[in-house]
C-alpha cells in the first residue's frame, strides 16, 4: 500500500510503499477512503508530544470500508463504511476505564501517534473502538467528525449549559461545535487571530454573534469559553471574558505555557479545565447529534500525496475548516 511516513520528528513526511497490513484478533482492515489532517498530527510532527512510534503513518480521523475482519470480529461486515478515531484502544479494567473514563486509561492507544493511522491506503484498527458513520456526510465531510467533532463535542459538553459561549481558536473543531450550539439556542463569540479577515467572515457566515481578535473583550460577559488554539494566554483572556461561576475548557492536547495572571481572574468559583482525549460514549452521542443535524462540514481535500502541503497550511493557518486527504481508488 501507499502510505505517507514519519521517519522522525522535525521531518518531512516521505512517500512510502508498505506491505498491506493483516487483521489480527479483533481487529479490522480498512480501505481508506479519507483522512482528516487534524492539528494533533502538526504537533506529532513538530516533536510537541513524546514518544511516537517512528517510523509512523500520521492520521486518526479515518473513513474507510471494512475489507477483512480478523478472528473473533463479529461488528462491522465486510463492506460496511466506518470511522477510525483517536482513540485506539483501552484497558477496560482500570479505574477510569471502569468509572466511564476511559480515555484517562494509562494503558490507552491512540491512533496515528502510538498505533499507524490514516494517512495510507489501509490501516487496521480494534473494531470494538471503531463507529458506523451517518449517512448523509460524504466520506471527506465525515472525516472531520472523527476527531474535530467529537474532541469538540467532548469540550461543549464539559463546558456545561452556557447562553453565551466564547470559541477562541475558529478552526475545524470550532466550526461544527458552533453549529450545534447555534443550533441549541445559543449566542457564540468568535475569537480569531488578530487580522483574520477570512476566519471572522467564516465565522460571521456560520451565525456567530460577534466575531473579533483573541486580544478583545467581548461585548458582553461569557457562560463559558472554549479554547481550541493552542496558546496558553488565551487562558488568562478567556478567564477575564467569563462571568462568576464561568467555565474556560482547554481543549487541545497540546498548549503553549499558561502564562501568570492574578488570582482575581479565577475567583468567583470560575474554573479551568481540560480535555483529555475522547470516549466512546462522546463519540456515539455526537455522531447521533451529527445524524440529526445535518451539520455543513467545510473541508479543502488533498490527495494523499500532498499531505506535507496539507500539514504546511494548516500550520500557517489557511484553512477554513478542516484539511483532508482523499485516497483514490
Amino acid at each position: 500500500m501507499h502510505a505517507m511516513v514519519l521517519d522522525a520528528p522535525g521531518q518531512a513526511l516521505r512517500p512510502a510503499v508498505l506491505p498491506r497490513p493483516v487483521p489480527g484478533p479483533g481487529q479490522v482492515l480498512v480501505a481508506i477512503r479519507a483522512c482528516g489532517v487534524c492539528r494533533t498530527d502538526l504537533h506529532v510532527v513538530d516533536g510537541e508530544l513524546p514518544d511516537p512510534k517512528l517510523p509512523l503513518v500520521l492520521g486518526h480521523e479515518i473513513v474507510g470500508t471494512v475489507v477483512e475482519r480478523g478472528p473473533g470480529v463479529t461488528e462491522h461486515a465486510v463492506g460496511a463504511r466506518i470511522g477510525v478515531p483517536w482513540l485506539a484502544r483501552a484497558c477496560g479494567q482500570c479505574r477510569c476505564c471502569k468509572g466511564g473514563r476511559e480515555n484517562l486509561c494509562t494503558e490507552a492507544r491512540f491512533t496515528g501517534y502510538q498505533l499507524d493511522g490514516g494517512y495510507a491506503e489501509y490501516a487496521l484498527a480494534d473494531a470494538r473502538f471503531c463507529f458506523s458513520l451517518p449517512d448523509g456526510y460524504a466520506d471527506a465531510e465525515a472525516a472531520p467528525l472523527l476527531c474535530a467533532g467529537l474532541i469538540g463535542y467532548r469540550a461543549y459538553r464539559l463546558a456545561g449549559e452556557a447562553d453565551t459561549l466564547g470559541i477562541y481558536g475558529f478552526g475545524a473543531a470550532a466550526h461544527l461545535i458552533a453549529q450545534v450550539a447555534i443550533a441549541q439556542g445559543r449566542k457564540v463569540f468568535a475569537f480569531t487571530r488578530r487580522g483574520d479577515l477570512a476566519g471572522q467572515a467564516f465565522a460571521r457566515r456560520l451565525g456567530a454573534v460577534w466575531v473579533g481578535g483573541s486580544d478583545e473583550a467581548p461585548p458582553q460577559e461569557l457562560d463559558a469559553a472554549l479554547i481550541f488554539a493552542p496558546v496558553g494566554a488565551l487562558v488568562p483572556a478567556a478567564l477575564a471574558a467569563v462571568g462568576r461561576g464561568g467555565t474556560v475548557v482547554c481543549a487541545g492536547i497540546h498548549m503553549s505555557d499558561v502564562p501568570s495572571f492574578p488570582y482575581r481572574l479565577l475567583w468567583g468559583e470560575r474554573c479551568v479545565r481540560s480535555v483529555a482525549n475522547l470516549t466512546r460514549r462522546d463519540a456515539r452521542e455526537f455522531l447521533a447529534l451529527a445524524a440529526a443535524s445535518a451539520l455543513a462540514v467545510h473541508t479543502r481535500a488533498y490527495p494523499l500525496a500532498a499531505a506535507n502541503t496539507a500539514l504546511a497550511e494548516l500550520r500557517a493557518g489557511a484553512i477554513d475548516g478542516a484539511a483532508v486527504l482523499t485516497i483514490a481508488r
